[in-house]
């Protein structure tokens, strides 16, 4: 199946094997020498070599930069840069693997064609100059990442994580095969999987959310919701698949929404003490929900009828084996209550905090961070 969006310009192919049409993708955005931004995993998982399979089948020249690591950094995105100098010129990048190898694609996009450094592009709209056609093939289910024109990239220094967008840095050709998440481990697709839940509920509830957007969520939902459980079992393909598409509707919600307290919250827990983006998005989410009820219930009720919607995040977390505290996640520095205010007042100053639907003080923060302990 391929689909259109004409808002974005963005062409999506979908299905089982569908990583056999990269080659006639690349040639359809007129790509001759190819830069391929992975990590080593996908490597290993042997993805990197069907994608080789496929442009090979049509001669195309391709290069590797594999050095990227989880929450990827301005070094990250500096080194794929440099790589792809001393390979010029690259006249098409692909970003293939997790959240973290397309956002350092998108990254060194911007850096190849604008110069500077990434901080220049922090915001929006910020890059003046035309950039590279580009290609997303996630191997993930849930960053939503490929269906963004936004690159999360984190500063060295500081750990804050830059948003950086811009529609030109969006892939024009997105690709997703359910096939390439077979070696996805269970406890990964269980962590992924809520990040994507955590995307459809906080955008369907954002400040900035409006009937497309909207419309994106509930979709989304609908389908996370309803094959979460049946996608921890690697053996079934279908279920993924499904997982893949809600996890990209998702992404898609978020460029036209945004999100919320959730993940505000999430990021200096990740930053602080290293705990997994998609483990810390799900233990803040049930009492993000919770705290937003009073002025968000309703949408609350249009995703989950049956019930209370925190308590069905809950359940899927269980279903996951998902920590439901911070003593049950496995950090290497000792957390302590006193850490509370530190961290309430770095979430207050996250970009996505703004579009929580309740308008949230550092106290708020405070009591959320109380409920993880």
């Amino acid at each position: 199946m391929e689909a259109f969006d004409t808002d974005l310009a963005q062409r999506v192919i979908y299905g089982e094997n569908s990583i056999e049409k990269l080659s006639e993708a690349t040639i359809t955005l007129g790509g001759s020498r190819i830069l391929i931004v992975s990590d080593p995993g996908i490597e290993e998982a042997g993805i990197l070599n069907r994608a080789y399979t496929s442009l090979n089948s049509e001669k195309i020249p391709c290069y590797v930069f594999t050095n990227v690591e989880a929450n990827p950094k301005t070094k990250h995105v500096d080194a794929a840069v440099q790589y792809a100098k001393v390979n010029a010129p690259i006249d098409l990048i692909i970003g293939l693997g997790g959240g973290s190898a397309m956002d350092c694609a998108k990254g060194a996009n911007f850096l190849l064609t604008n110069g500077g450094k990434m901080e220049d592009y922090w915001g929006t709209n910020k890059a003046t100059k035309p950039m590279l056609p580009s290609i997303g093939i996630p191997t993930t289910i849930g960053t939503g990442s490929e269906a963004q024109s936004y690159a999360l990239i984190a500063q060295e220094d500081t750990y804050i994580k830059m948003a950086c967008g811009d529609k030109k840095a969006q892939f024009r050709t997105v690709i997703l095969d359910p096939t390439l998440t077979e070696t996805l481990p269970r406890p990964v697709a269980a962590i992924t999987g809520l990040d994507a839940i955590a995307h459809a509920i906080e955008s369907y509830v954002s400040t900035r959310r409006n009937p497309l957007s909207q419309m994106f969520s509930h979709q989304a939902w609908t389908l996370l919701n309803t094959n979460y459980k049946m996608a921890l079992d690697t053996k079934n393909i279908d279920a993924r698949g499904k997982m893949l598409f809600g996890a990209y509707l998702a992404g898609l919600a978020i460029e036209n929404s945004m999100l919320g307290a959730a993940h505000a919250c999430a990021n200096p827990l990740t930053s602080r003490y290293g705990i997994t983006h998609g483990i810390a998005v799900a233990l803040m989410l049930p009492h993000v929900i919770r705290l937003n009820k009073n002025v968000s219930g309703n949408c609350y009720n249009d995703l989950y009828p049956d019930g209370d919607l925190a308590d069905r995040i809950e359940v899927l977390m269980k279903a996951g084996d998902l920590p439901t505290t911070l003593q049950k996640c496995p950090v290497e520095v000792s957390i302590m209550s006193t850490d509370i205010a530190i961290l309430a007042k770095e979430a207050a100053t996250q970009w996505t905090a703004q579009f929580n639907p309740r308008s949230l003080q550092i106290h708020d923060f405070m009591r959320l961070y109380e409920q993880i302990f």
